[in-house]
């Protein structure tokens, strides 16, 4: 059994949810790795395999909806849980989200103890997901 904290990725270009959330995260007993662009998110999933990523929809230089795209839709990358946080509340967002492989949608603002919450059930999730495969 690893002791290895959970790697959890926020991919988002505001500095202060960035901050918050690391924190929050953090102290929850996470590690957090960090990007504010959707290239470098995306390079940064591909290079560090997080166990859960955190991701915003509307990001400079490659939207969210790609981001979770080009994940969801490469075998390699695919187990990687992918929650949107995103201002974008509507409907047809929530449901773009969910093709392109998002495994979870919430809204700003969010109720951080309710996003920890969610993201420690799906990473515990994972870990008994692969126990199960190795056994």
């Amino acid at each position: 059994m690893s002791d290895r904290k959970p790697r959890i990725l926020i991919v988002d270009d505001e500095p202060d949810l960035l901050t918050v959330l690391r924190f929050g995260l953090e102290a929850a007993g996470f590690e957090v790795v960090q990007a504010s662009d959707g290239e470098q998110g995306l390079a940064l999933a591909r290079q560090v395999m997080p166990d859960l990523m955190i991701l915003d929809l509307m990001l400079p230089r490659m939207d969210g909806y790609k981001v979770c795209r080009a994940l969801k839709y490469d075998d390699r990358y695919k187990h990687i849980p992918v929650f949107i946080l995103s201002a974008r509340s509507g409907e047809s967002d929530r449901r773009l989200a969910v093709e392109m492989g998002a495994d979870e949608v919430h809204t700003k603002p969010y109720d951080m103890k309710a996003l920890i919450a969610r993201v420690r059930t799906r990473v515990e999730q994972g870990e008994q997901d692969e126990h199960r495969a190795a056994a």
